[in-house]
């Protein structure tokens, strides 16, 4: 409670008292004030004073007063923060354990056998059983084993390093090294000095993978220092273009879209396109439909969609996603999409220990195109650049 009031009034009553009158109150008062300043200046504590009969009221502060200095504007909502891939260096390393760990009959088994005193018919069937099991397929299977045969025999190995030696040198050349796995993602000048990116056109059955593939390699990319554009163009299954863009987002990369389910693919992948050349981006990841219920529809929809983003920039690489556990059947759909969209390289998903990795060298040699990329597992990283030697490594453990 503020005592001042109180104080003034005894003081009033005693001057009266003395005959002051009302100018001697006055008086008194302002004395008092005086006094009261004096005592905030050194001790910092707000007063509250009534009002003079000969000036203007003084205004006290109520103690919930609002500060006198204009309110700060609303703070901006922090940006949300952006992921940083895992650099692609050393993905494959990673690989090699998860391969290690499968148990995959083309490594610890093969091993064994080709490491017993003495090769029987038997045990060549055995090897060749396990071959087949693994996916490597008929033709592939026969040129190794023939070739394992002469080798064992001429130079008569047995040592478990000699063998190792021996097989994983024959692995690598069935997985034909000399072909070119380069993922072409370096921009373009056009011919009157315009920028045109890098455009991937990225195919494959519903089911595969595709989408996630999508949006793995648009972080594969971001981690190597590459500035991308996603274009939605799958706008025949739901949820597609929401997925897809919540990929991007998750490493700063736009995504374009329709606005509506069903959408016309090909008018999607164009202004994908066009955004990726009008802000000078490296590359431009396009999703395309997967269905195969109708190869002429889909021969269709895949022809526009190169045409009409040719109009902008030809598509340098045509990616067809492949799930590595789906043996013959994703070879036939294989042969489906070389046939309609000029495949330029394969990524092969899912070889994370549940599939044995033959069908690597099955597509190559069906298709004559190379394994480009491989998917390790479910994380939004286990996508990695295939290397021969380091798969292989990885299959012998």
């Amino acid at each position: 409670m503020n005592e001042l009031p109180w104080i003034e009034i005894i003081s009033a009553v005693v001057v009266l008292a003395g005959g002051g009158g009302l100018a001697g109150v006055l008086v008194a008062r302002r004395r008092r004030r005086t006094q009261d300043q004096g005592d905030a200046t050194t001790t910092a504590e707000p007063t509250t004073t009534a009002p003079s009969a000969t000036a203007e009221p003084a205004t006290a502060e109520p103690a919930t007063a609002e500060p006198t200095t204009e309110p700060e504007a609303a703070a901006p909502q922090a940006a949300p923060v952006l992921e940083r891939p895992a650099p692609t260096a050393g993905r494959l390393v990673r690989l090699r354990d998860r391969l290690a760990r499968s148990g995959s009959p083309l490594g610890a088994r093969l091993l064994s056998v080709l490491s017993r005193d003495s090769l029987t018919e038997n045990d060549w069937d055995e090897i060749e059983e396990e071959l087949l099991l693994a996916d490597v397929g008929a033709g592939p299977t026969t040129d190794l084993l023939d070739a394992l045969r002469t080798k064992v025999r001429v130079l008569g190995v047995r040592e478990p390093a000699a063998v190792r030696d021996l097989l994983r040198s024959e692995l690598v050349t069935l997985l034909q090294p000399e072909l070119d796995r380069t993922l072409h993602t370096e921009p373009r000048t056009a011919e009157d000095g315009s920028h045109l990116p890098a455009v991937t056109l990225v195919v494959g059955v519903n089911g595969t993978g595709k989408t996630t593939t999508v949006g793995k390699l648009a972080r594969v990319l971001v981690a190597d220092g590459r500035s991308v554009v996603l274009g939605a163009a799958d706008t025949f299954r739901a949820a597609a273009a929401d997925q897809l863009t919540t990929w991007g987002n998750r490493v700063g990369v736009e995504t374009v879209r329709s606005d509506r389910e069903g959408a016309d693919p090909a008018s999607v992948a164009f202004e994908a396109v066009a955004r990726g050349r009008d802000e000078k981006t490296d590359v431009v990841l396009v999703d395309t439909a997967g269905r195969l219920q109708n190869k002429a529809g889909l021969m269709d929809e895949l022809g526009k969609i190169v045409r009409v983003a040719s109009k902008v920039a030809a598509p340098s690489e045509v990616l067809l996603v492949l799930d590595a556990t789906t043996g013959q059947n994703g070879l036939s759909q294989a042969r489906v999409f070389a046939e309609v969209a000029g495949v330029t390289g394969i990524v092969l998903t899912k070889l994370d220990g549940t599939a044995k990795g033959g069908i690597v060298v099955q597509v190559q040699r069906e298709l004559g195109v190379p394994v480009k990329l491989i998917g390790l597992g479910e994380g939004p990283d286990d996508l990695a650049p295939f290397d021969v030697e380091e798969f292989v490594d990885g299959i012998l453990g």
